[in-house]
Order: structure tokens, then C-alpha cells, then sequence
């Protein structure tokens, strides 16, 4: 059984599925957790997942009372279907839950993309990885260090298998087919030949970022001061979106590019292949997002970290990221130099070649037959 329930949890599912599909039967679980067009069918469709088996239709709600529905409505489908085995991607409420559940059935679990730790605790994402680690019986790290984070927690070694990156699985898979979308062309970012216009791209959905005019105010300042000098795109998260209108921050925005082709503009969430050609084309990308730090690390474009910390670190240490904490002027500065052409540049971490999947599949099959 596979459990998912948010946007990047689909995205590091779809290499999973057909890697097993061809050994054994799977049971794919949608909690609902991301539900619309744009947050969950759109991402079904691009990424070729099949119609869930199961959808619990749980919906937005606080982190308890989310976290509660999933199991009340999990628990059932989880007896009637008794599976081998019960794998959860990522750090959402739905990869807390999922694991909760198989855990109390005596159903063993696998984790993908275990070992992460930001080592802050107000982040809800680092209380549901270390839960989530504790119950597992396998643990599918992305990198080194995460690896050294399970040791130092006692995390029994035979249960670790440093396997990649799934996330980057995906990213390598559908490249080709992002970059035959007309997302360029049609948010007016292409330049001549087919080629991108030098163009800064935004995401931010924390609550720590978005959440208070105090700490989102400034984040706009600085995207405007940016956006005088080159495009800056910022497609928003609904909760986002919402806290920009409750602000009433609509006036730092433009529905059109300035006649110097620069401002700043938002648009809604875009489709994974959309977010991936622009994401691949563009000078920067400022972010508070944990997938996007290795999505440009692999794509080798410079990112901007609006966090404290990150559970990712291998991005700094051999990727394109740079951690800026709430530094709105060093933002600044730092996408300036990448609009020169003087971002930071790295290397892709080993073992982010695509093959993820396939080491996972062939751990579980392997431990499951014997």
C-alpha cells in the first residue's frame, strides 16, 4: 500500500509505482489532504498516476484534526486490504498518519525520504519525519547526512539504505516533457529562439513567512525592489494567496509585464510540468520549499532559502543553495548577482541519478521474499 496526500508526496510517488508494478500488486491511498484541480488532479494527470484505489476526501483542516480524520478513515481499508507492507513518502500529516496506522496493525513500514532533520522543532514537517522514523522498518534516505542523523538517533543500521533521491527521479523522467510546454511563451518570459528571458521565480507557503504582515511585508518589499530590475513570477499557494489579500498587498503586483518587461506578478499554482520548465529556466529561485533546494541544485540554478534552517543540507554543501534566514537584504543582493550571472553553481549529489525507485523496489522486494 502506498499512502499519499499532498503535492510532493505525488510527485516522489510516481517513480515508485512503476518500479513495483511489475512485482507486485499496489493499493494506492489519496488521503485528500491537497484535494483541487490545481493542488491534486492536475499533478495526477502530468505525472501519469493512476485513479487512486482508495480516497479518503479528508480536506484541509488544522494539523490535529487532519491528522485524526486520516487515521479514523485509514484504519478500516488498512484492515480489509492487510498489506505486506506499507510505504509513506515525505513529512506531511498523511506520511505521520499513514505510518501511525500500519504501525498499530503490526504492518511494517517504509519511509521515503527518511533522515531529514531541520532540527526545529516549530516546524510540523520535523515532528511528523521523526515520528514517522521511529515506526519504520525501513528507512529510504536521500543523503549522507541523513544517514548520520538515524545513527545519532539509534536508528538500527540493517534498517538505513542510502538510496537517492525520488524526488529527482521524477524531475529527470519528465524534464523532456516540461520543456515542450508553452509555459515560457505564455507568461510572457520567452525571449528570441524559444528561449527564456532572464526572470526570477518565486514560491513561498510557510507559515513563519506568510502567516504575519510583520514577516511577509518585507519578503514583498524585497520581491519589489527585485522586480524593478528584471520579471519576477510568483505562482501562490492558496494559503499564500489568502494572506496577500488579507494584507492587502495587491497593489505590489501586476496583472502585465512593465514596458521593460520586469514587475511583479502572481499567478496561480501551476501544473508540475509548467513549475519544472520554469524552474529550469530561470536566472534564481527564492523559495521556502524543501523540494525545490534539490530540484535547482540538480538543474544548477541558484536558490534562495527563506528559512532558518533546512533538513536538506546537502544542497548547500554541494548544490546551488544559499540559506538566508529572513535577510531580505542579502536576498536582494544575492539574486542581483545571480541576474549577472555570478549565482552560485555546484554539483548533484551521488546517487540523484534517476535510479532512486529501482533500489527501493528491489530492497523491498528482496526483504519481503525472504
Amino acid at each position: 500500500m502506498l499512502v499519499v496526500g499532498a503535492r510532493p508526496n505525488f510527485v516522489k510517488a510516481a517513480p515508485l509505482l512503476p518500479a513495483v508494478a511489475g512485482s507486485a500488486v499496489v493499493h494506492l491511498v489519496h488521503t485528500g489532504q491537497h484535494y483541487d484541480e490545481a493542488m491534486s488532479r492536475m499533478f495526477f494527470d502530468q505525472l501519469g498516476l493512476p485513479r487512486p484505489d482508495t480516497n479518503l476526501e479528508v480536506g484541509s483542516a488544522a494539523h490535529g484534526a487532519q491528522t485524526g480524520l486520516i487515521l479514523q478513515r485509514l484504519e478500516p481499508v488498512m484492515i480489509e486490504w492487510r498489506p505486506d507492507a506499507v510505504v509513506v513518502v515525505g513529512d506531511v500529516n498523511s506520511t505521520l498518519a499513514g505510518a501511525l496506522v500500519a504501525g498499530k496493525l503490526n504492518i511494517p513500514v517504509a519511509h521515503v525520504e527518511a533522515g531529514l532533520r531541520s532540527f526545529d522543532p516549530t516546524m510540523p514537517e520535523e515532528i511528523n519525519r521523526a515520528l514517522t522514523d521511529r515506526i519504520s522498518h525501513w528507512l529510504f534516505v536521500t543523503e549522507p547526512g541523513g544517514v548520520e542523523n538515524l545513527r545519532r538517533e539509534g536508528i538500527a543500521t540493517q534498517r538505513v539504505h542510502l538510496v537517492g533521491n525520488v524526488m529527482i527521479d521524477s524531475l529527470r523522467r519528465f524534464l523532456p516533457a516540461a520543456e515542450k510546454t508553452a509555459a515560457l511563451h505564455d507568461l510572457g518570459l520567452e525571449a528570441s529562439g524559444g528561449r527564456a528571458r532572464p526572470f526570477v521565480l518565486v514560491t513561498l507557503h510557510r507559515p513563519s513567512n506568510v502567516d504575519a504582515v510583520e514577516s511577509l511585508l518585507p519578503l514583498v518589499d524585497a520581491l519589489s525592489e527585485i522586480a524593478r530590475e528584471a520579471p519576477v513570477l510568483f505562482p501562490a499557494h492558496p494559503r499564500t494567496a489568502e494572506r496577500l489579500e488579507q494584507f492587502r498587498m495587491a497593489p505590489f503586483f501586476v496583472q502585465e509585464w512593465n514596458e521593460r518587461g520586469a514587475g511583479l506578478r502572481i499567478t496561480p499554482p501551476l501544473g508540475y510540468l509548467e513549475f519544472l520548465r520554469l524552474e529550469s529556466c530561470a536566472a534564481a529561485v527564492i523559495t521556502d520549499s524543501g523540494g525545490i533546494q534539490e530540484e535547482t541544485t540538480v538543474l544548477a540554478v541558484p536558490c534562495f532559502t527563506l528559512r532558518g534552517s533546512t533538513e536538506r543540507p546537502i544542497t548547500i554543501e554541494q548544490g546551488t543553495n544559499t540559506l538566508l534566514g529572513s535577510d531580505v537584504a542579502a536576498l536582494v543582493r544575492g539574486v542581483r548577482e545571480a541576474l549577472a550571472g555570478r549565482g552560485k553553481r555546484g554539483r548533484v549529489p551521488d546517487l540523484w541519478d534517476g535510479r532512486a525507485a529501482e533500489r527501493i523496489t528491489r530492497q523491498l522486494l528482496q526483504d519481503l521474499a525472504s
